[in-house]
């Protein structure tokens, strides 16, 4: 099989597409021929190697497609199911091996492609919306990239919650797509003070919580958007890690928290998994959540995936498929 591998970490330029034997399930596990991978930050974060892992790796950590086969002792699924997956290594690849423990039916209404577009971005937005902070009616929260693939998902969740949700755009066609979202109010970052833009928004009130996947560029600003008391969730880092800080500047600003989430803690369990994966792909299936899936490249082209999610001028999801 093909599989698009790391030898070493850097650029794009590091990606390399190499042809490996097909593996085998062990225990618990099953082979499935993917149909589609999903392109993550957290993709790019391991081939730079700001997240350490043993070389050579196979990017990727969604996907979706047909079982092949399972080994004995699984019992939960069978060859021929079709399937979704996130948080598991290996993806970038013409067959892959996961827990059968991680693996979501993938219920009829459901392509493999929207499968794979709403995995990890749909359950991200799906725990930030509900558990990072849980929205309430009246809530008024920010999220910044909101014509990102996380972005757009959880505008429409923070929505059906019944928020007045504000988000931050560099363009007008970004601007389009969130308020077609339901965004309330679409700031440019690039334009204006977003924290001074928030505070005249809300009569001076600031945000109880802010939603920051930007990191390095925005931590400062996000801070100056919150209330008292008031809550940020740094989710990612696109435009770098947050410098170090120091945390009584936590108590000066109002008394803050800060979180720094990862979405393995939030399907810790198989209850939280199928939970939260009903939600998504039901929501998906009876099409309440629209997905924006703006690129498919083959796999060969997984480079060019990575350069375009860098350059921050995509909207929606990037898929790899085989």
């Amino acid at each position: 099989m093909q599989a698009i591998q790391i030898l070493a970490t850097g650029s794009a330029d590091v990606l390399t597409l190499r042809d490996l034997p097909t593996p085998a399930p062990g225990p618990g596990e099953a082979l499935i021929r993917i149909e589609a991978s999903g392109v993550n930050f957290i993709d790019t974060y391991f081939r730079e190697g700001r997240y350490p892992a043993k070389l050579p790796l196979t990017l990727g950590q969604e996907a979706a497609g047909t079982i092949v086969a399972v080994a004995p002792d699984v019992t939960t699924f069978k060859p021929g199911d079709h399937v979704a997956w996130c948080g598991v290594p290996g993806t970038y690849a013409q067959l892959a091996v996961a827990p059968a423990a991680r693996l979501i039916a993938i219920p009829d209404g459901v392509t493999s492609q929207q499968a794979a577009a709403a995995m990890t971005q749909g359950l991200t937005a799906h725990y930030l919306t509900h558990s990072s902070y849980a929205i309430q009616g009246g809530d008024e929260v920010l999220v910044h990239a909101g014509a990102g693939g996380t972005g757009l998902l959880f505008i429409q969740m923070a929505k059906a919650l019944g928020a007045r949700v504000f988000t931050t755009v560099s363009t007008e066609e970004k601007a389009d797509l969130a308020r077609a979202a339901g965004a309330d109010e679409v700031i440019f970052y690039t334009r204006e003070d977003f924290a001074a833009r928030v505070k005249e928004l809300t009569n001076g009130r600031g945000l109880p919580v802010v939603y920051d996947s930007v990191g390095k560029t925005t931590f400062e600003q996000s801070l100056q958007c919150l209330r008292p008391r008031g809550l940020l969730v740094l989710f990612g880092g696109a435009s770098g890690a947050v410098p170090p800080f120091d945390l009584i500047r936590l108590s000066t600003m109002g008394s803050l928290y800060v979180t720094r989430p990862t979405m393995k803690d939030y399907v810790a369990t198989r209850a939280d998994l199928e939970s939260r994966a009903k939600d998504v792909l039901g929501n998906v299936a009876n099409g309440t959540l629209k997905l924006r899936i703006e690129h498919i490249y083959p796999l060969t082209d997984a480079a060019h995936a990575h350069r375009d999610l860098e350059s921050r001028n995509t909207t929606g999801k990037l898929l790899l498929i085989p």
